[in-house]
């Protein structure tokens, strides 16, 4: 066994690393661009890639300088590096050259320039390396245009960009947001952007961004920023979480001042609103409007204000006062005084006493008092009495009033109050809605004023052309009922009329002049008198008739309709004749409860001209023969053949003691036949009611 203990030497290669053909295989197969250049700058030896790149043959660079060989771009560029390496016994880096190849296209190019050295340390040569660095300076541009895009983005939407660590903690500079928000840096790396939102969003808006990192999602919202210059500004913020490999390394949030369009939504609110508010007030004016129109008595009339001042004002209390000329003061047509006048109470306000009422007709203003301090302020400038006013204040719940004129072609009619236990805001468009109203209230109390001074004169006229008392003759009774349209209609030409002709007989007759009021009221006395005075000279049906067709030419319209029936009856007997001039048939009813209408023909109303008719009409003893005007039967929800057919039907519901009463037959038939019906007609009717016979007659 050999006792040698040394090591074996390592294996050496069999390359030569001096060897020239060695060299020249890497600088042919190396992907980059190399040249030797002398101290002086001349080229010694390049490969074939810096040929290529320069563009000459690589035979033709040898022993030339690079402004003889090298374009004019790269020339320089390769001297002054040289020269570089050769002062300074360095290497030199040019990290950035362009070429232009002799295809005509720009490569870039990094050339390093480093110095060789002989085995005594003398320079010998400058190495030139050159890498085409074309793809990833294109990669560098690519990335900077992305980014000053996308900062110019940001800055055209007007974000603030902030970013955070995982933990949601400021660790970098925002300079944007700090600019906006006036924080300093060692401020906003302290507390961050949490610091200027809202105190009053602040909380919500640190447990949501909390909620997010721990969830790390997407954290959307929106708060109030506090800015350097103009109080705060409305942001929206969407903040999200960088994963890399499967965990956070940083949040990075834009907020997005969206404040114009806040204030654009609030302006959009308020136009609507105001749109809505302006709908609302037409609409309930033309509500007002409706309902005051229908309105016929000033009785009604005050109950349509109430209403609308409860329903479109909301007020708690409404009052409607008429002014008496006459007495120089206003009388309150509801309500329980106006408490705030000075020295008054009950019904009766003078002019010449401070309240709200009194004020507005004063002024022919409207009168507004937001609040009890504004009420006192005018009350006193208007003479009102301090004490009274100071206890009334005191003492009341009311904490605004309006008060507002009722006029008519500028005369003074009365005055509205309505007052509100809330001080109340009277805006500008509000005043215009209320000035509105009371015009309306003042034509419905107008209105209201001469319907009813018409009324009661048209009902003074038709009751006094009535007879007071139907006669009383042997062998016959009568019995008439006249029911006026609801106190809310105006009166009509109905009328009911009988009377003893010459030779004993009976005339009954039930009229009807259409139409409304005084006119139709003076048309009925006059064709009433005419009758009369026909009928007692000739009592014939069919002679009277056509005497009053006569009366009617010469005396009345022509659009005037006028409708009757006439009878004349023998007492005891009954036997009777009939004729009709355009009116209802009357209804024959038996002892025993049975209805029948007669069968004369109806004829035409008085005027027209036609060849009158009498008919043979007989009340048997005991029976009751019934005369009546079409509002007994006819109304807006029942036509005059179902009128007719029901007043059959209810004269067999009648029970047998009311069937031998006139008085009470009359009763019965009337409130059944308006049952479940709004009267909007005169009722009249008049009943011929012939005993049964007995043993003494």
């Amino acid at each position: 066994m050999s006792a040698e203990t040394s090591v074996p030497r390592p294996r050496e290669s069999d390359v030569d690393i001096s060897d020239s053909a060695l060299f020249k295989g890497l600088l042919s197969e190396a992907q980059f661009a190399f040249a030797f250049l002398e101290p002086d700058g001349r080229l010694q030896r390049v490969n074939d890639v810096f040929s290529d790149v320069v563009g000459v043959p690589a035979e033709r660079l040898a022993g030339r300088t690079p402004a003889e060989a090298l374009a004019a771009d790269l020339a320089p560029v390769v001297v002054h590096a040289v020269q570089g390496v050769v002062e300074s016994d360095a290497p030199v880096t040019e990290s950035r050259v362009r070429v232009r190849t002799p295809e005509g296209e720009t490569r870039h190019w990094s050339l390093s320039f480093s110095p060789v050295h002989d085995d005594a340390g003398e320079l010998r040569a400058v190495a030139l390396i050159g890498m085409d660095v074309t793809e990833s300076r294109q990669t560098e541009e690519d990335l900077r245009r992305s980014e000053e895009r996308y900062r110019s983005l940001v800055e055209a939407q007007s974000q603030l960009v902030w970013i955070t660590s995982p933990t949601g903690t400021v660790v970098e500079d925002a300079p944007q947001w700090r600019a906006i928000t006036g924080q300093g840096l060692e401020e906003y790396l302290a507390h961050g952007w949490l610091d200027v939102v809202h105190p009053e969003e602040r909380q919500q808006t640190e447990e949501a961004w909390k909620e997010a990192l721990r969830g790390r999602t997407m954290f959307e919202w929106n708060y109030r920023v506090r800015t350097r210059a103009s109080g705060y500004r409305h942001f929206e913020v969407r903040a999200v979480p960088i994963i890399r490999h499967g965990r956070v390394v940083e949040w990075v949030g834009a907020n997005t001042d969206v404040t114009p369009q806040r204030e654009a939504e609030e302006m959009r609110g308020r136009l609507t609103d105001q749109l809505g508010a302006a709908a609302l007030r037409t609409a309930r004016l033309q509500g007002a409007t409706a309902m005051l129109a229908e309105a016929l008595t000033v009785e009604q009339v005050v109950q349509v204000i109430i209403d609308v001042g409860r329903t479109a004002l909301a007020a708690d209390r409404s009052a409607v006062a008429l002014l008496d000329t006459d007495r120089a003061a206003l009388k309150l047509i509801n309500g329980e005084g106006v408490p705030e006048a000075s020295g008054t109470t009950g019904e009766e306000i003078p002019l010449s006493h401070s309240s709200v009422m009194t004020m507005a007709v004063n002024s022919r203003r409207p009168v507004f008092a937001e609040s009890p301090e504004s009420l006192k302020s005018q009350l006193l400038e208007a003479g009102g009495d301090e004490r009274v006013l100071a206890n009334y204040l005191s003492s009341s719940d009311e904490r605004a009033w309006v008060g507002l004129p009722l006029l008519a072609a500028g005369r003074a009619l009365g005055a509205l109050r309505f007052s509100f236990t809330r001080p109340q805001k009277i805006s500008q468009e509000d005043g215009v809605f209320l000035e509105a109203l009371a015009g309306q209230c003042a034509l419905a109390v107008e209105r209201a004023t001469l319907f009813e001074r018409e009324h009661r004169t048209a009902e003074t006229l038709q009751r006094s052309l009535l007879p007071d008392r139907l006669p009383v003759v042997k062998g016959l009774e009568l019995a008439q009922r006249f029911r006026s349209g609801s106190r809310h209609v105006q009166v009509g030409g109905d009328w009911y009329d009988a009377f003893v002709l010459q030779d004993g007989r009976v005339a009954a007759v039930v009229g009807d002049v259409m139409g409304k009021g005084v006119k139709a009221a003076a048309g009925m006395g006059r064709i009433r008198n005419a009758m009369r005075a026909l009928a007692l000279t000739n009592p014939p049906p069919a002679a009277v008739l056509t005497g009053l067709d006569r009366v009617f030419d010469a005396t009345e319209e022509e659009e005037q309709v006028t409708t009757l029936a006439y009878m004349v009856v023998e007492p005891v007997t009954g036997e009777g004749t009939l004729a009709l001039a355009g009116h209802p048939p009357p209804v024959l009813v038996s002892p025993q409860g049975t209805a029948v209408l007669c069968d004369a023909q109806p004829g035409t109303p008085l005027g027209w001209p036609t060849s009158r008719r009498q008919f043979r009409f007989v009340v048997p003893p005991g029976h009751t023969a019934v005369l009546y005007s079409d509002g007994l039967v006819e109304n807006r929800k029942r036509g005059l053949d179902a009128g007719l057919a029901e007043i059959c039907s209810v004269v067999t519901e009648a029970p047998p003691e009311v069937v031998r009463s006139p008085h009470m037959l009359l009763d019965f038939l009337v409130d059944r036949m308006l049952s479940g019906y709004e009267q909007d007609d005169d009722v009249t009717a008049l009943a011929i009611h012939v005993p049964p016979a007995t043993k003494s007659d």
